[in-house]
């Protein structure tokens, strides 16, 4: 595997996180997200909903900024992200809104150091914040890796997504971000 190096995202991002969050709605929602959606307009959809984001964002890392976005880069391109925001919810703390990683490099530790990357900069700004996501009751793998990860579902709600669909999904939670945390440190 060529090196892996984590920077937060910018506007130049825009594309390739977009083909990266569409490949992996692709190959992972099927069937719980419309087949026309996934078919079709999926990339167009990303595209609107990273080029917003990462225009409001900034540069992420901001005290006023609300968000964060953090990509993985090998010397071929972006090969993963996590995007995280701030303050979401007063009980569980920071949303991790998204986190994908290249089919080709699952398992190879990059989503595990992004999830650190996510939790360092919860941290940062809020030693007391929790961290939590969602992930769909049909993807069991990633159920699976954030177990690993110390992750606790902590509740089932029948969700809404983009393009049509109310499938099960799963809030993981973890009140201590800090074991996301490499004992080295994440940078």
């Amino acid at each position: 595997m060529d090196p892996v190096h984590f920077s937060d995202a910018d506007a130049s991002d825009v594309a390739a996180i977009a083909d990266l969050h569409a490949d992996s709605w692709r190959r992972n929602y099927r069937g719980a997200f419309s087949d026309s959606f996934l078919d079709g307009d999926v990339h167009r959809d990303r595209r609107q909903v990273w080029k917003a984001r990462l225009a409001e964002a900034g540069d992420g890392a901001g005290p006023g900024a609300g968000t964060r976005t953090i990509v993985a880069r090998t010397d071929s391109g972006v090969v993963g992200f996590v995007h995280t925001v701030y303050d979401h919810d007063p009980t569980w703390g920071a949303l991790v809104d998204n986190l994908h990683v290249t089919h080709e490099l699952k398992g190879q530790g990059v989503g595990r150091t992004l999830m650190g990357h996510a939790a360092q900069a919860v941290l940062t700004r809020d030693p007391s914040s929790g961290l939590y996501l969602w992930v769909l009751e049909q993807n069991t793998a990633a159920q699976g890796f954030y177990a690993a990860l110390g992750g606790t579902t902590v509740e089932r709600v029948l969700r809404h997504e983009p393009g049509g669909g109310r499938p099960p999904g799963l809030r993981i939670a973890w009140r201590d971000p800090s074991v996301l945390l490499p004992e080295s440190g994440t940078r």
